[in-house]
């Protein structure tokens, strides 16, 4: 599996950072957001380092597609799936990406604005 020793995600994914965690399995790890947008704001994080969507390989759909199931089922077991809830993958500096290891925002518990930014 690869791993960045410099990433911030692979640092918590490796247990060398603490987060509060909500969900763990071979493929991904779940946790609330420190700096959280909405009421409830949880990232989900690829267990393998992958910076981001321009660096997904062919063989890595599985992973991705994962990461989605994962959302579903927290949104579900948490109430948020009766109200909606917003999925966000940012790619790159100027779409806000802060952390360079693919990610997905879990964002629910208010109205959300559309066009989003």
């Amino acid at each position: 599996m690869k791993h960045d020793p410099n990433c911030l995600f692979c640092k918590i994914v490796d247990r060398k950072i603490p987060a509060k965690l909500i969900h763990n399995d071979e493929m991904a790890i779940a946790f609330e957001d420190i700096n959280p947008q909405a009421p409830s704001h949880i990232l989900i994080v690829p267990n393998e380092h992958i910076s981001d969507i321009q660096s997904m390989k062919e063989g890595e759909r599985e992973l991705i597609g994962h990461l989605f199931f994962v959302a579903r089922n927290i949104a579900a077991a948490r109430g948020l799936d009766k109200g909606g809830y917003r999925l966000v993958i940012n790619n790159g500096r100027d779409a806000g990406q802060a952390v360079f290891h693919i990610h997905l925002h879990l964002l629910s518990g208010r109205a959300f604005a559309w066009p989003p930014g």
